[in-house]
């Protein structure tokens, strides 16, 4: 292990590897770590010939059920043979004597996660529409494919799945809280108490947004990445964190990427959704006040893990300034639904 890849020990994996996936790996590994994540930890990892991502929980801090490797692994490996574009995986390690947390191994793809306006500008107008429209696409894929086809009937229970939600990520913010949050309690309670009828189940990736989707040179997904919230639920909570990381991403004061010209306002995106989905969308105010409540109780997990000297990497500085602006959006966006 060392300063740059900390939470890897190359040679515990290299060993590990060997055991459990003979001939995957040839050579001795060199690994880097994959700057933009403020989640998951995420290496790509080489022996000259071939590379391949490593993904583990963050070092510190943890919330509960947030970082589930398996769960990743298993979603992935299921939607496979589907429509929706995911990286193949290798191998799932749960013993935690290896890398001293449970992580998989799984194909390095090509592609670019977008997540600026530097980023993304060159494509220009038409090229940045393109990808959003592939954007769109991609996740009415996703909510397309049906559980039980591809074994994940049992990934989670549908049923009350919103009232388990709020409830959830309410625990959440307990677990987190390390300051004085004005609105979120109150935010909290406006959520349980105005639950919308809920959405045909499918399945749900549970952080759905650009930069966790691979675009190549075409300007086509190559890979949806970061599925450690994925379930079986309200596909439209999907929607909902979507348009919330549209108008208010996460980028280190960074002009994004959902800024650039060309890029479709919140409206086109939903009409595009419905119209692709046949889905109602009439209630998607309440959608997009979760999305800000859940993304406000991530950042606040995530500040306190920086405060803790336990983030591992570039750009927390500033992630606790984020939550009073999310709480503030999601009561005006309820006032407006």
């Amino acid at each position: 292990m060392s300063e740059e890849t900390p939470g890897l020990d190359t040679e515990r994996l290299r060993a590990h590897l060997d055991r459990a996936a003979p001939g995957l790996v040839s050579g001795p590994l060199t690994a880097r770590m994959i700057t933009g994540g403020k989640s998951n930890l995420t290496y790509v990892v080489t022996d000259g010939d071939g590379s391949w991502v490593v993904r583990r929980p963050p070092l510190g801090h943890v919330l509960a059920t947030a970082h589930d490797m398996s769960r990743e692994y298993r979603v992935m490996t299921a939607l496979a043979p589907t429509d929706v574009p995911v990286p193949r995986t290798h191998l799932l390690c749960e013993d935690t004597e290896v890398l001293g947390a449970p992580f998989y191994v799984m194909e390095h793809v090509a592609g670019t996660p977008f997540r600026t306006l530097d980023e993304i500008a060159p494509l220009g107008a038409d090229g940045v529409r393109s990808v959003a429209e592939h954007l769109i696409t991609t996740l009415g894929d996703l909510h397309a494919v049906d559980p039980e086809e591809v074994g994940l009937g049992d990934f989670g229970r549908p049923e009350g799945f919103l009232e388990r939600q709020v409830r959830r990520w309410s625990r959440q913010l307990e677990a987190s809280r390390s300051r004085e949050l004005p609105g979120i309690d109150e935010l909290r309670d406006r959520l349980a108490a105005g639950l919308p009828e809920q959405s045909a189940p499918a399945i749900v990736h549970g952080d759905y947004r650009l930069d966790n989707v691979l675009i190549t040179e075409d300007g086509r997904p190559s890979a949806v990445l970061d599925w450690e919230m994925a379930t079986l639920g309200d596909p439209l909570v999907d929607l909902g964190l979507m348009l919330v990381y549209r108008e208010q991403p996460v980028t280190g004061g960074r002009a994004a990427a959902t800024s650039a010209e060309g890029f479709p306002t919140s409206s086109e995106l939903v009409r595009m959704y419905a119209d692709a989905t046949g889905r109602d969308v009439s209630r998607l105010g309440w959608y997009v006040a979760f999305g800000c409540f859940k993304l406000a109780v991530i950042a606040e997990g995530i500040h306190l893990r920086h405060t803790q000297g336990l983030t591992v990497g570039q750009g927390f500085d500033g992630i606790g300034d984020v939550v009073a602006p999310l709480v503030a959006r999601a009561h005006r966006v309820l006032e407006e639904d």
